[in-house]
């Protein structure tokens, strides 16, 4: 089992579940948990126990509410930056659909990671936030593009210039998150509404999550959808197999041993 010093990594059946456990200090994210969720991630990826998962906080209060500096470990980036773009671009590749279950206040970089999620579900006394331009900081990246694809460009700016505290109703009506349960009943909740997710394909989950990522992600998104259809498809195809013959053998393809 992974083990980790600022998150906490469980599967149960075909659900794996990340916690962030810092619960005294809001489960705001330090250089290492970013570095620890990110390796989580990447060791998920290469796994097929599981087919869903699910990234929470620990506690009642808290689900995160943003990152906290610290001395800066090695990052795969550049250094001295607090390495926040590992982690969403990791929620963002892996193949495997991320449900954020928001118990508490998702605030900052807080509410950014429940949105880079692919989907999310709240318990009623959630409260979603930016507050970057009132702390002196900013998210013009995955905060923004992502919130306005959510919520639209107007909510979106005014989400980031003012600030106002959203309930998770109000959330939900926005479209910023999916759904809102009783505060008793958000852990039975997610995992029925994890255990609905994997009972589906696995194989056509992944090429629909790559195809909504495609976008943002530009050449590289397109680049790994395509990537991932060839090994897990075309690679095996009677067309291709035909096509590696006829090369091989130094003669024409013939078209009538493509298939279908």
């Amino acid at each position: 089992m992974l083990t980790f010093e600022t998150i906490l990594y469980q599967e149960d059946g075909p659900i794996g579940t990340i916690t962030l456990n810092r619960p005294d200090d809001g489960n705001m994210f330090t250089p290492l948990m970013c570095i620890e969720l990110r390796d989580c991630i990447d060791a998920i990826r290469h796994e097929t126990r599981t087919r869903v998962i699910v990234l929470t906080g620990a506690g009642d209060r808290f689900f995160c509410i943003g990152g906290r500096k610290e001395a800066m470990p090695s990052t795969r980036l550049y250094a001295g930056v607090l390495p926040t773009l590992e982690m969403y671009e990791a929620i963002d590749r892996l193949q495997k659909p991320v449900v954020a279950s928001v118990n508490g206040f998702a605030v900052g970089g807080g509410n950014v990671l429940q949105m880079v999620c692919d989907l999310t579900i709240a318990k009623q006394s959630a409260v979603f936030r930016q507050v970057g331009p009132m702390m002196g900081s900013f998210d013009a990246g995955y905060g923004t593009w992502y919130l306005e694809d959510l919520v639209g460009k107007k909510k979106a700016k005014e989400m980031w210039y003012r600030n106002p505290k959203i309930s998770a109703d109000e959330a939900l009506t926005l479209g910023l998150i999916n759904k809102v349960v009783p505060d008793d009943r958000l852990k039975d909740e997610t995992r029925a509404f994890a255990l609905e997710i994997a009972e589906r394909g696995s194989f056509a989950l992944a090429a629909v999550k790559a195809a909504f990522n495609a976008r943002h992600g530009g050449v590289s998104g397109l680049a790994r959808l395509s990537h991932d259809l060839l090994l897990r498809g075309y690679l095996d195809s009677d067309e291709s197999h035909e096509l590696s013959r006829a090369f091989a053998e130094k003669r024409a393809p013939d078209p009538g041993k493509f298939g279908q």
